[in-house]
């Protein structure tokens, strides 16, 4: 039970209703339900470390059934992370809405003390196992197809949130300025998390200064244009899920922002994600082509890969992900970047176990 759940659960004022199940629910959030809505019960659902999440049963005016997912935050940080999660998934619902579980609302608590936010969407019965690689694929292509940034430039209206981490997704024209400013923060998080690492500090930036201009700039030189794609941004397989009602396929739990289309599977290239299986890259290239230059794609896939492994090990101490990282940044410094000596690359590139 995360602690955002046990605040709820404690607190007893006129603000909450309590309602058949183990959720006791603000009257604000009771609101936020469609009008005629009569609650049948709400329960706690699925689990996470910095939110409470909930399924709230209905009875709609027509006498049909219908649940709705809940999710709770504490604090100023609560509420950015929640606005930007509904304005994420309004966004990918409106491109693609049968991908997405469709999004209702986010607010605040009526009861003033602790400070409590929520957002509410459509709650779909979902099978956790892998998706079918097809269906999946071709969805998720579609998704970055056929969405077009609303400036024609990288980056999001407002801040979302890769885990308890807000994203600098600020406007930008330039793909790999708008990537480096978020590998930097993430960098900035671990370093804050796991203590700072001398070796990796100077293979960041190098990797900074000479690789991503190199490897991301080529995408937007010698007369390339780079669409910006609306994508998940925290797509691994726990934000995938396939309804036993319809067999769909849905995304959910958004990171969102407009970035290079690649950058989404990047996260499918580390080791700890189940989705690493190789169909799932290759059924995702047959439905978009890979961007120029395309003896790259690769590499750009490993540059991509070592920022999801930076944000997992920012959430978590002493994880191999930082690793990891390390030595994928060591890599591309070497084919990219060569240090100028051999006893520099050697101590610099000495994998850390």
């Amino acid at each position: 039970m995360s602690s955002v759940t046990q605040t709820i659960r404690q607190v007893e004022n006129a603000s909450f209703l309590v309602v058949e199940g183990n959720f006791p629910l603000d009257k604000n959030v009771i609101a936020a339900l469609p009008q005629g809505s009569r609650i049948t019960s709400a329960n706690e659902f699925g689990s996470s470390a910095w939110t409470a999440t909930a399924r709230i049963n209905v009875i709609s005016d027509d006498k049909t059934s219908k649940s709705y997912f809940l999710k709770c935050a504490a604090g100023k940080v609560g509420a950015r992370m929640l606005e930007g999660e509904h304005n994420a998934m309004v966004a990918l619902h409106a491109v693609t809405p049968s991908f997405v579980p469709q999004p209702l609302t986010w607010g605040k608590f009526r009861a003033p003390d602790p400070e409590m936010y929520f957002f509410l969407c459509d709650f779909v019965d979902m099978d956790i196992r892998l998706p079918d690689p097809v269906q999946f694929c071709s969805r998720l292509a579609e998704l970055h197809r056929t969405s077009e940034s609303p400036t024609g430039q990288f980056g999001f209206h407002l801040p979302t949130f890769q885990g308890k981490f807000e994203q600098p997704v600020e406007w930008d024209t330039n793909w790999a300025s708008f990537w480096s400013k978020l590998l930097v923060d993430i960098l900035r998080r671990d370093n804050e998390t796991n203590g700072p690492w001398e070796d990796l500090d100077r293979m960041s930036q190098r990797l900074l200064s000479r690789v991503v201009p190199r490897l991301l700039g080529a995408l937007q030189a010698d007369g390339r244009v780079l669409k910006p794609c609306l994508i998940h941004g925290d797509l691994w397989d726990g934000n995938i899920g396939t309804s036993f009602v319809t067999g769909n396929v849905f995304i959910f739990d958004a990171a969102a922002y407009y970035a290079h289309n690649e950058e989404e599977i990047g996260m499918w290239r580390c080791e700890r994600h189940k989705i690493k299986s190789k169909v799932y890259k290759r059924e995702y290239l047959k439905n978009f082509t890979v961007s120029e230059p395309a003896d790259e794609w690769d590499d750009r896939n490993r540059l991509y890969g070592i920022k999801f492994n930076m944000f997992h090990s920012a959430h978590h101490t002493g994880q191999s992900s930082r690793n990891l990282a390390y030595n994928d940044m060591c890599y591309l410094v070497e084919k990219y970047a060569p240090l100028e000596s051999d006893a520099e690359k050697d101590e610099d590139c000495a994998l850390k176990g």
